[in-house]
């Protein structure tokens, strides 16, 4: 039981801790050091949570979460599992109904993740091959496909064999010669990082849980430091005010809606690029490397404390 208390503990401190996150004004500072410790969070709560309902349901074996439920297992096979557990009366059902929502909970998110990678593949697969028929080369837009259409559009659909950078010819007619570079240089910098990849865990739990107002919270907020990921890379080819111009000539344009599975520069009506815009004309000091440094390693540490806390056999 001891196992459970502290999984229980470390679960409702990473609920804590991401709504801490959620409202620091740090992360705009370190944007990379802040998706990780996001990731470390959001794996930490999940692993925990089914650590503790696991490490309290199946606490007869004394074995902890992990040993306890290759125990389960083991038994479920000759039936003694459920039998032991029915004999103890009221707390056996409730260890059961405990290691029932564990495996609820697991396959919920495993389900969640796998039918988000499978949709956006399907999804992109298709309009690849859509691409492949409207859009056309441009000479003054090199590595990019050009589609004639009026609304202002810059995404850019990553894959592992055909990733594309697609901008439309609205954008073509609002943005001059640098700002199309700096556009260009921020979705290059989504594809070459594999951002669609660091969100996949985050939009798969907005698919598991779409009802969650908090959980589409947090996910606009790792999203917007995945913007500023790029809009950092796109800074060492281009300047933050030809950035920040795109940025301002899309929304004044009206950008036009992007596909499902696109990574896009600007959003429809997406209110975060104000600060996206702020940031880059007016950028705080960055993140200290020491105080990247502390935050890395609590991740770490963090991670590291949930699986052992797994092994606890108490």
């Amino acid at each position: 039981m001891v196992s459970a208390a502290l999984l229980t503990l470390v679960a409702v401190s990473c609920l804590v801790a991401m709504e801490a996150l959620h409202r620091a004004k740090w992360p705009s500072r370190g944007p990379y050091t802040a998706v990780i410790a996001w990731q470390a969070l959001g794996l930490a709560w999940g692993v925990s949570t089914i650590g503790a309902l696991l490490a309290y349901g199946l606490s007869s074996y004394e074995l902890g979460a992990a040993g306890g439920t290759m125990a389960m297992f083991t038994d479920l096979v000759t039936g003694e599992f459920l039998l032991a557990e029915f004999s103890q009366g009221l707390e056996g059902i409730g260890h059961l109904a405990a290691v029932a929502l564990a495996l609820t909970l697991t396959l919920v998110l495993f389900s969640g993740l796998v039918a988000s990678f499978v949709q956006v593949v399907r999804v992109r697969r298709r309009h690849h091959d859509l691409l492949e028929l409207v859009a056309s080369d441009h000479p003054d837009v090199p590595g990019a496909r050009v589609v004639d259409h009026p609304a202002a559009a810059a995404y850019c659909l990553p894959g592992v064999l055909r990733s594309q950078v697609v901008i439309s010819a609205g954008a073509l007619e609002v943005l001059d010669n640098r700002e199309l570079a700096a556009v260009l240089a921020h979705e290059h910098a989504h594809l070459r990082q594999r951002h669609d990849l660091v969100l996949l865990p985050f939009s798969s739990l907005k698919r598991a849980f779409p009802r969650v107002r908090l959980v589409r919270t947090y996910y606009e907020s790792v999203a917007l430091l995945i913007e500023m990921c790029a809009d950092d890379q796109a800074r060492r080819k281009s300047t933050s005010r030809e950035l920040a111009m795109a940025l301002l000539r899309f929304g004044a344009a009206g950008p036009a809606p992007v596909p499902a599975g696109a990574m896009a520069a600007v959003h429809q009506a997406e209110p975060a690029v104000m600060r996206r815009v702020n940031r880059l004309l007016r950028p705080d000091d960055e993140l200290p490397y020491h105080a990247g440094a502390i935050i890395m390693g609590a991740s770490a540490f963090l991670l590291a404390t949930v699986t052992c806390l797994w092994h606890i056999p108490v």
